[in-house]
């Protein structure tokens, strides 16, 4: 049997919150509730198990989205309508806007709870040849 990543839980402020915005600004819908888990699930998958919890308990993570051309389009067509600080960089040096990393496009904010999301749309390293 191979492994693969069947779901990760993500700590929220207000699970229903954070798992609207994350799936909103992706098109994605959520999939599931239940007990404390708002789940939203990707193409691959894997769900997002979004759980509320109390505010300073939340340790700050980073989780990166490799996308479409046209998913980053959509995304951060809503970034900038949403008026959502975006930068370029991780260490969020250059607001306002993307980098063209490795030949492709990525994008970084925060999301309600102060997880740092990423969005790209070439893997690191660049495309394989």
């Amino acid at each position: 049997m191979s492994v693969e990543l069947n779901h990760t839980i993500i700590h929220a402020r207000d699970n229903r919150e954070s798992a609207e915005f994350f799936a909103g600004l992706l098109g994605l819908e959520i999939t599931a509730e239940w007990g404390p888990f708002i789940a939203v699930e990707l193409s691959n998958g894997v769900t997002l198990d979004f759980a509320t919890i109390p505010a300073e308990s939340i340790a700050p993570q980073h989780y990166a989205f490799l996308i479409s051309e046209e998913e980053f389009e959509a995304a951060y067509a809503q970034i900038t309508e949403r008026g959502i600080e975006h930068y370029a960089d991780p260490q969020r040096r250059h607001p306002g806007v993307i980098n063209h990393n490795d030949g492709g496009r990525g994008v970084y904010f925060i999301d309600p709870a102060g997880h740092f999301m990423e969005l790209i749309t070439v893997p690191y390293g660049g495309r394989p040849s």
